[in-house]
């Protein structure tokens, strides 16, 4: 078996930093690759081929990934309408949010509620969800107040 190059442990190591960071900021809308780039040390278009060579996916296609699994289990256990759903998990525009979540799962956003709701315990009141996630939109209050 071959080993490793120091130079590709490195690079394995500055590529993993970058993704800890998309999945531990996930529901920032103002985290763009230019910040996760800074990350792993590289300017965004190398940031860009180097991840796609080792993920197989762009940090982009991996991010809306991440946020569409994270929309997936908000719609299945929290009582909150699609529009909060969307910006809950970092999106802009609820326009992108449906298509981006149709392409990845099929369904829409409130056809796939339908059909995965009620399997399981009952949801979340959306209160409780919009608090644990950062407070209420436009109150002032965030969960770091």
């Amino acid at each position: 078996m071959p080993r490793a190059s120091i130079g590709t442990v490195e690079k394995l190591r500055q590529l993993r930093r970058a993704k800890d960071a998309m999945d531990r900021d996930w529901a920032d809308p103002d985290l763009d690759l230019a910040a996760v780039a800074a990350h792993a040390g590289y300017s965004r278009f190398h940031f860009i081929r180097a991840f796609k060579e080792t993920y197989g996916e762009t940090p982009g296609q991996y991010l809306s990934r991440r946020r569409i699994e994270r929309a997936e289990d908000m719609l299945r256990s929290a009582d909150l309408a699609v529009t909060e759903v969307c910006f809950l998990v970092g999106f802009s525009s609820v326009g992108t949010f449906s298509a981006t979540f149709k392409r990845q799962t099929g369904l829409t956003p409130s056809e796939y509620r339908t059909r995965h709701v009620g399997r399981g315990t009952a949801l979340i009141p959306g209160c409780y969800a919009l608090l644990w996630a950062g407070g209420f939109p436009g109150t002032g209050r965030d969960r770091n107040s």
